[in-house]
């Protein structure tokens, strides 16, 4: 039995097109994996923290090392991280904002994103500095983009500061196993359509 973990991150609620893309998959994925658990990670609703000089001083600090304040700046980075690492499988609803992903998924990235925890830094290396810490996972990514244009080799793809940026956090978190499916033209009308519910139904038959 695998351990799903969904992670929404649209500031909207019931007009989420991100959202209709994680439930679309969420409900392919139950009828093929009944027994499977699935958890939601709320991004975009939630407040996730920015990181602060305290988060800092204390992810950068020996475990055993640590105070209580270090443990208290860090309990939510800690959860999240947990949650990570329990899952076998992660799911993320995003829109791009701003030809990137919203800040709110940026404060969550920054506070999972964690030496020691999810990714092993090395000075004595620095082309090749990063060691991934989460093994034997899989990402999908579910993506929603207002205009057209940023898929590879079209007119806007050199202003896609979502895709290769989120295989990149991931990558480097250890991940290599990661599929991807866009939702273009949502601020020009582009509506959920069968297309796109078959796209993302196909990413779980690959």
């Amino acid at each position: 039995m695998s351990k799903v973990l969904v992670i929404n991150a649209s500031a909207r609620k019931e007009r989420s097109l991100s959202r209709y893309m994680t439930n679309v998959f969420v409900e392919s994925w139950k009828e093929k994996k009944p027994n499977d658990s699935v958890i939601y990670r709320e991004v975009g609703q939630d407040n996730i923290p920015h990181v602060t000089e305290k988060w800092i001083a204390g992810a950068f600090k020996p475990a055993e090392l640590r105070t209580a304040e270090d443990i208290e700046a860090l309990k939510i980075s800690s959860k999240l991280v947990a949650e990570l690492k329990d899952a076998d499988v992660i799911v993320l609803g995003t829109p791009m904002y701003n030809w990137s992903v919203p800040s709110a998924l940026k404060a969550y990235i920054d506070q999972v994103l964690r030496a020691n925890e999810t990714v092993l830094i090395s000075k004595d290396n620095p082309e090749n500095p990063y060691t991934g810490l989460l093994k034997n996972k899989k990402v999908y990514l579910l993506m929603v983009r207002g205009n057209y244009g940023y898929e590879p080799g079209e007119f806007y793809e050199h202003m896609d500061f979502q895709t290769n940026y989120l295989k990149t956090v991931f990558r480097i978190m250890g991940i290599e196993d990661i599929e991807h499916v866009a939702l273009n033209g949502a601020g020009l009308g582009e509506e959920p359509s069968i297309a796109i519910a078959e796209k993302v139904r196909q990413l779980i038959n690959n």
